[in-house]
């Protein structure tokens, strides 16, 4: 089954029941217990990611307390960017 036909199912309910009629009650309670293990995986891999991006804003916060805290600032840690050189213009540049 390809991921279209799953989208297809998910969206259009009459689609999943035409589907469904194809399977046995077995089938589809296998379905179901497979589908909930998936369900509960991703919830799982959501809240590791929110809990994982809510650590990280809290360390920057932490962070830029501590930058003022020290009178310090992006530019004092970057320090001077360095210059960009020029290069010669195009030959043709100039012919008008």
């Amino acid at each position: 089954m390809s991921t279209e036909s799953l989208e297809r199912i998910a969206r259009n309910k009459n689609v999943a029941r035409a589907a469904a009629r194809q399977l046995s009650m077995e089938q589809l309670h296998k379905l179901s217990e497979v589908i909930n293990e998936v369900i509960e995986q991703k919830q799982h891999e959501d809240h590791q990611r929110q809990q994982e991006e809510a650590d990280k804003q809290r360390k920057l916060a932490e962070i830029r307390e501590a930058m003022n805290d020290a009178g310090l600032s992006m530019d004092d840690l970057v320090g001077e960017q360095p210059r960009k050189r020029r290069g010669r213009p195009p030959k043709n540049a100039s012919k008008v």
